[in-house]
């Protein structure tokens, strides 16, 4: 691991690429401290264009406070924890508070690893209802083991001062008051240093989601071994849950496109024969009943006008050879099993 230390303090930073991450680290470098981003990624993760010429924003950090960002999967290990979170979920299947506790006992140990002095984040007081109230900031500094440690910026003013400002490390003046969900003072802020003139909220969590939760809430339902690999599937196409299998419907060719890559090796394909349509991926336990259904439904998203189609399928797509005739689903027989 490269080493990072240059004389002065040194602060790993959890950044996500949003405006608040980009103002804490503004706030540091301009104490003349020491700053290294720390970016989680996840099947999870929604990032679009947060800045205007910048994906993510993370371009950001190095291109205009000189910031090396560093990157960490959640890992397998994580859909324990949305299976089973120790302080609950949020309006859908997020488990907020645990994800926070999660991310941050692994941040430790890789501040550990470059010796930082200490860890800050972009969180402001009240911004999320789950997870930035008072209790919940208490909470998950307890939790992480990182009780007086555990620096936040942008509202620093609002918190009881942390081990870092009591020994002077960091400027308790220099810090900010902020609450709430308004972020005018950090666009000001990000203006007045030439960071960035317009901001557009973006990014977020599928697991907020509802039509994603409830797609997580089956995978979790239905199988035992978690991995990140089967997460991936869960956010492309129409998905189905009939009997114990899963089937998944293509919407347009990139999501065929993906759902052929994701395949797996007992996984079974299958398309309209002779018209345009959706590849379908079929998982778990197959049998006759499971390919009439996949095969009605594929027959459903098709191009096809007559009532009746062939249906093609197989393990691999190019020995798609068994086939069969099928009559096309109608979507009141279909409801019951779309997730």
């Amino acid at each position: 691991m490269e080493d990072f230390k240059k004389g002065s303090p040194l602060g790993l930073g959890l950044i996500s690429g949003g405006l608040d991450s980009l103002i804490a680290c503004l706030l540091l470098k301009l104490q003349n401290i020491e700053v290294i981003g720390l970016n989680f990624k996840s099947p999870f993760c929604v990032c679009d264009k947060a800045y205007k010429n910048s994906e993510c924003g993370l371009n950001l950090y190095y291109d205009k406070l000189g910031i090396k960002t560093y990157f960490l999967q959640k890992e397998n290990d994580y859909l324990e924890v949305i299976r089973n979170p120790k302080f609950g979920y949020g309006k859908n299947l997020n488990p907020c508070i645990d994800c926070r506790i999660y991310i941050l006992k692994k941040a430790k140990k890789f501040a550990d690893k470059i010796n930082a002095d200490f860890i800050f984040t972009g969180e402001v007081l009240d911004q999320r209802p789950k997870s930035q109230n008072l209790k919940a900031l208490k909470t998950i500094e307890k939790e992480a083991f990182l009780e007086g440690k555990l620096l936040r910026p942008l509202s620093a003013l609002l918190l009881k001062p942390t081990i870092l400002e009591e020994k002077g490390i960091i400027d308790r003046s220099k810090l900010l008051g902020i609450k709430g969900r308004s972020r005018k003072l950090q666009l000001e802020l990000a203006r007045s240093h030439g960071l960035l003139n317009e901001y557009y909220a973006c990014g977020g969590c599928l697991l907020t989601e509802k039509e994603f939760a409830s797609r997580m809430r089956d995978y979790l339902k239905f199988n035992k071994i978690l991995t990140m690999d089967d997460v991936r599937l869960l956010k492309y196409g129409r998905h189905f849950r009939f009997n114990h299998s899963k089937i998944i419907i293509g919407r347009n060719k990139l999501e065929n496109g993906l759902l052929l890559q994701l395949k797996g090796p007992d996984d079974i394909l299958m398309e309209a024969a002779e018209v345009h349509g959706p590849i379908t991926l079929i998982l778990g336990r197959i049998d006759v009943e499971v390919i009439n259904f996949a095969a009605s439904l594929t027959l459903r998203y098709s191009d096809a006008k007559n009532s009746h189609g062939k249906i093609i399928f197989g393990k691999e797509p190019k020995t798609l050879t068994e086939h069969l005739i099928v009559e096309k689903a109608t979507q009141d027989y279909l409801k019951p099993f779309l997730l």
